[in-house]
This record gives C-alpha cells, sequence and structure tokens, in this order.
C-alpha cells in the first residue's frame, strides 16, 4: 500500500476561526491516519506563546514560521517545505493564502489549495492580481460556506475549481445541552469573538444601553482575545454606556461549551464574516442565535425559524430582537431547538473533515494518475 499523503496546513497564528479549522483537519488526520499531517503557524503579535507550547505537548506535529516580514515568512515556509515535502499544502486565510501559496510554488509542491475563510477582505490591486495568478496554479479554492464561494467567485476566481465546505464543530462537548432547559438558563447573552476590526462589539454595547432605558439589564460576557487597540476601544465604550454591572470581558475562555449551556442567548455582532464557528457552537448549545445579517452569518441562520438575523450596524434593531427573545421565553425556546437541530446535522466536525479529507485523497490520487 501505498503511504498516506503528506498534507501541510499553514494559517495564522493569531487563533482565530481559521486557525481553529486548521487545529481540527490537523487533529483529525492524526486520528484517521488517511493523511500524514504538519500544522504550521504565522507568528503574530497576539499569538500566544502558551498555547502554542500546550499544543505541542498534546502530541500536536506544529512549527512556527516568523510573521515580522512576507519574505521572512516564505522563505521560512520554504524551508519547512523542501524538509516536510508535503503533498498538499492548505493555505489558509489571508494573507497566508497567498504567502503559503508562493512557498509552496518555490519549493515545489504538487497540489495547492487555497481556503478562505471570511467573505471579505483588505485586497489591494496588486494583492488581488496575485489572488488571481495564483488561483490557475492551485487545485481548489474552497470557501467555509456558500456566501464565501459566492465571494470568491465575484473575484474571479475559477469555477470549475471553486467549491463550499462548510465550517463544523466537535459536537461533543454539546451532548448535554438538553439537559439544560431554556427556561433554567441565565438570561443573558454570550458573544465569542476575538477584538478586531470585522467584529461590532460597539453596536451590541449600544442595543445594551437602550435596553437599559427601557428596564432591561441583561448580562452581557464578551469571551475572545485579539487588539489591544480593539479591546480598548470595547472597555472605553463600556464606561462611556455606564455598563460596567452587566458586561464582563473574559479574554481567552477554556470552557465555552459550559458556558453557552448556561446561558439563553448566543450573539455575534459583525461586519462579515466566513462561517461563525462561534455562532454554530451556540447553535448547538442550545441557544438561540442572534447574528447580524452580514455575508457568512445570512447563510447560517434561518430567520425566525433557526435563530434572528438583525439588519447591520443597527443597534435599535438589535436591542428589539433581544427585547423579544427575553419577553418572549416560548417562541425563544422553539428558535433555540430549531437551531440546535440545523447544528447537528449540517455543521459537525465529522462532515467537515470527510469532506476536506476526501478532497486531499482526490487531489494526490488524481495527480499519481496523470503521472
Amino acid at each position: 500500500m501505498s503511504p498516506p499523503p503528506k498534507v501541510l496546513h499553514f494559517v495564522t497564528g493569531g487563533f482565530s476561526g481559521a486557525t481553529q479549522v486548521a487545529l481540527d483537519l490537523v487533529r483529525a488526520a492524526q486520528a484517521s491516519s488517511r493523511s500524514e499531517p504538519l500544522l504550521v503557524l504565522r507568528s503574530k503579535r497576539q499569538t500566544d506563546p502558551q498555547r502554542v507550547a500546550a499544543l505541542q505537548q498534546q502530541g500536536l506535529p506544529l512549527e512556527l514560521v516568523p510573521g515580522w516580514s512576507h519574505a521572512a515568512t516564505i522563505w521560512r515556509l520554504r524551508q519547512i517545505c523542501r524538509r516536510f515535502c508535503p503533498d498538499v499544502l492548505v493555505a489558509h486565510g489571508f494573507p497566508e493564502h497567498l504567502l503559503g501559496r508562493w512557498a509552496g510554488l518555490l519549493a515545489g509542491v504538487p497540489h495547492l489549495v487555497h481556503v478562505e475563510h471570511n467573505s471579505r477582505e483588505r485586497y489591494s490591486r496588486w494583492r488581488l492580481l496575485q489572488t488571481r495568478w495564483l488561483a490557475r496554479r492551485s487545485d481548489a479554492i474552497v470557501g467555509c460556506s456558500e456566501g464565501v464561494r459566492q465571494s470568491l467567485l465575484a473575484l474571479d476566481m475559477p469555477a470549475d475549481k471553486t467549491l463550499a465546505i462548510s465550517n463544523g464543530i466537535r459536537l461533543e462537548p454539546f451532548a448535554d445541552a438538553d439537559r439544560h432547559p431554556y427556561a433554567r438558563r441565565v438570561p443573558g447573552l454570550v458573544m465569542a469573538a476575538r477584538f478586531a476590526g470585522q467584529k461590532d462589539h460597539a453596536t451590541l454595547l449600544q442595543a445594551l444601553a437602550l435596553l437599559r432605558r427601557q428596564g432591561l439589564t441583561p448580562p452581557l460576557l464578551l469571551a475572545g482575545g485579539g487588539s489591544k487597540r480593539h479591546l480598548d476601544k470595547a472597555k472605553a465604550l463600556v464606561q462611556q454606556l455606564d455598563l460596567q454591572d452587566q458586561v464582563q470581558f473574559l479574554g481567552f475562555h477554556a470552557r465555552m461549551p459550559e458556558l453557552l449551556m448556561q446561558h439563553q442567548i448566543a450573539v455575534l455582532s459583525s461586519h462579515y464574516e466566513g462561517m461563525p464557528l462561534s455562532l454554530v457552537e451556540g447553535m448547538a448549545a442550545g441557544c438561540v442565535a442572534l447574528g447580524s445579517a452580514v455575508p457568512g452569518i445570512q447563510e447560517l441562520i434561518r430567520d425566525g425559524v433557526t435563530g434572528r438575523l438583525v439588519p447591520h450596524q443597527d443597534a435599535g434593531a438589535l436591542a428589539d430582537a433581544i427585547a423579544q427573545l427575553l419577553q418572549q421565553p416560548a417562541q425563544a425556546s422553539t428558535l433555540a431547538a430549531a437551531g440546535r437541530r440545523q447544528a447537528l446535522q449540517e455543521h459537525s466536525l465529522a462532515l467537515m473533515l470527510s469532506r476536506y479529507e476526501d478532497l486531499f485523497a482526490n487531489l494526490v490520487n488524481a495527480g499519481a494518475a496523470r503521472r
């Protein structure tokens, strides 16, 4: 029998949703033995060395490359490719999909895959030209949702190579969700999102201030790391709106399933998304999913069926939706149950992993047949 293909996953070391997907794919490959994986993280200022060390101690095959210079990133990744000799290089997210594929081309990696995790990125004319040029030399371009696939097609990515593989989550941590009846949960909100320009914490905080004027004071837990600048802005707005007694900043929270299963509403106020794992986890936990009607979220939530969508950057509409969920718990419980069923049926990690592993195997087998 031929040895399993070697697959190198290259992704940001910022521990975003893209990083989580890459981690899940590497762990799954270790468990299934369908491929021999390696995870390479691009070091960033917010890369937590303790989290990296913990992953290495768990036996995860992981290496870091410098992030201070694009040239340094490409050069070091090229060296790793020449040593590891991957059959497939999977470059996740922006700008890593550019840097990773340049390194793969220079190292002579047979198969290149671009995985896009957002429906909108900061493409300058030069970067878009690179993306289109590299697309012609890549075997597959994957969007993490149908909305992201459509965004890629709008950037003139080749239709015959562009496909959607929806993000999935581990369902096992949410197995006990039904033992936490909706009515007995804390009538509060959890938003799990890193602090970054993409996320819209400000609109959520403004909605909370509007609710306060109506006599509604639900607690809000904000989980996630990210940019200190954006975190400080959110903390300053909490002070300005006098919400200190309602809002808690949790930072990185290692036990999100338990936290979600104790609360009623999982909210994500955002400017754009790919396929937000935090909302999928909220749905699996039996929370009502409440999100901004933007690409990536609007493909996930069926408004009024599996959750609620509100107009982008509309604090008044968001406040109204929260008030309705709090004041009509029976209807909210119905939405939460439907959302949980959707998460279990359509967004399992096993389904996502199977689709990726089939893709990698097909690329390698097709390449071998051509040779």
